[in-house]
């Protein structure tokens, strides 16, 4: 079994620093301002040979329940019932302050084994603070520099022992290779802000998983969950709302923002979540947009469906308006749901598993000439300077999304709206609706040219 850390404590004491040195990447957003982080992110993290799951949560604060601080402490709250081991962080610098003392409490409360941190301990001033931290009546602390990645050798002896002490002494692992169909899908669900992405997909897993509320740009961090679904792997990831950049000023926000475009790159499948009752706004079409370039495969959620769906016609007139102002992606599923009801889920997931594998597609060389000869027979590409653009074959060297080549001669010279008509004869001659097409020209040298 693998064991799974929480870090707690008050916001600004190097929680996320630690997490990220822990995980080994700049996964969670840092700042010098308290209360960056809000929902609580789970990654896997090493240290040497010891490997196990660690969970960056928000700063602890004293507040309402139905305030957004008090959400963040429930989501807090939540991370340490699911952990084995609680990692309770304090600023050496600061020393022990009087929310130290209330949130030292709440860590006993759980009954899991209790690992306190005194963090920013380097340098003298770091030392005298962590002395202090014995008065909080957690055990040793443990002084460490989470920016600098001082004091990890006692941070790993202190967990290895505390495994040991939870699960015993570890067994041999037995290598399980996977195949590709066993591996998690990769979901990024972006759209604008206030959406209603984190709402959906707290109903996907059937838990309060994300920070959700009235007030718009909630999520900051991109967050990766596991979900199943009909036996099935998926990794689905929350992202903060994008909005048009001139509108952002704030670092924070422009930090998020950047995590939500990174989570895209790597993402298999983008669902762009869209308010049904004011959808393709122009903020929806450049994140479409930047979906495409980016070759990632396209749904397109239509939430708050409920709200709309009482309307004759809707869903026609939207699917008519997406068809105009979104050619590039033409067939693109446009899937009505409500996150808030948990209508549509299902369908959704269909689209996605069905554009999955239209993105992961390939077609024979052989498929792929016989198409092209029927294309140059019924719309040949016009002559440029009297000369023929001549064709001699193409072929898909690659997919994920579908690539095609195409080998002639003069082919840089062929108009722009010939490509796209051979573009769209391609989806619809092997079925591609709702991925990124892509079109090379290989044009083969003149052996003579340079004579």
């Amino acid at each position: 079994m693998t064991l799974t850390v929480a870090i707690i404590g008050r916001p600004n004491v190097g929680k996320s620093t630690l997490f990220n040195r822990l995980v080994g990447k700049k996964l969670a957003l840092v700042d010098d301002r308290p209360g960056v982080t809000r929902d609580r992110r789970m990654g896997d993290a090493q240290l040497g040979d010891f490997h196990f799951q660690i969970i960056d949560t928000a700063g602890l604060e004293d507040a309402a329940a139905d305030t957004l601080m008090g959400r963040m402490r429930s989501q807090t709250e939540a991370a340490i019932d699911e952990s084995d081991v609680v990692l309770f962080v304090m600023d050496a610098r600061q020393g022990v302050v009087p929310d130290d003392r209330a949130f030292a409490q709440l860590a006993r409360k759980s009954n899991k084994p209790v690992l306190l941190l005194a963090n920013k301990a380097e340098g003298k001033a770091g030392l005298d603070g962590a002395y202090d931290a014995f008065s909080l009546g957690l055990g040793d602390p443990v002084p460490i520099s989470a920016e600098h990645g001082d004091g990890l050798v006692d941070l790993y002896q202190a967990l290895m022992a505390l495994e040991v002490q939870i699960f015993g002494e570890a067994e041999d692992e037995v290598e399980n290779d996977e195949d590709d169909a066993s591996k998690p899908i990769q979901i990024a669900v972006v759209g604008r802000p206030n959406a209603g992405k984190s709402t959906l997909i707290n109903r996907f897993l059937g838990e309060e998983r994300l920070l959700v509320g009235p007030e718009s740009g909630i999520t900051r961090d991109a967050i990766g969950l596991e979900l199943y679904w009909k036996g099935r792997a998926f990794k689905i990831f929350d992202t903060a709302g994008l909005r048009k950049r001139s509108r952002i000023e704030d670092k924070l926000e422009k930090l998020a923002a950047t995590d939500g475009i990174r989570a895209v790159k790597f993402a298999e499948v983008a669902i762009v979540l869209l308010d049904a009752t004011i959808p393709f706004e122009k903020q929806d079409l450049s994140i479409v947009d930047l979906v495409e370039k980016e070759g990632r495969a396209l749904v397109i959620g239509l939430n708050k469906w409920d709200l709309v769906r009482s309307e004759k016609g809707k869903l026609a007139e939207l699917q008519e308006k997406m068809d105009r102002l979104l050619p590039q992606v033409k067939g693109a599923p446009l899937v009505p749901v409500s996150g808030l009801g948990g209508q549509g889920l299902d369908q959704l997931m269909e689209a996605v598993l069905k554009v999955h594998e239209i993105w992961n597609r390939r077609v024979s060389t052989s498929q792929i000439n016989k198409f092209l000869d029927g294309v140059l027979s019924s719309h040949p590409p016009p002559a440029v300077s009297g000369r023929r653009i001549k064709i001699r074959y193409m072929t898909q060297p690659k997919s994920r999304p579908p690539y095609f080549a195409l080998f002639g001669n003069q082919l840089d010279a062929l108009p722009e709206s010939w490509r796209r008509y051979l573009v769209n004869q391609l989806r619809i001659a092997f079925d591609l609706p709702g991925v990124p097409v892509r079109l090379s020209m290989r044009t083969s040298e003149n052996p003579f040219g340079k004579k």
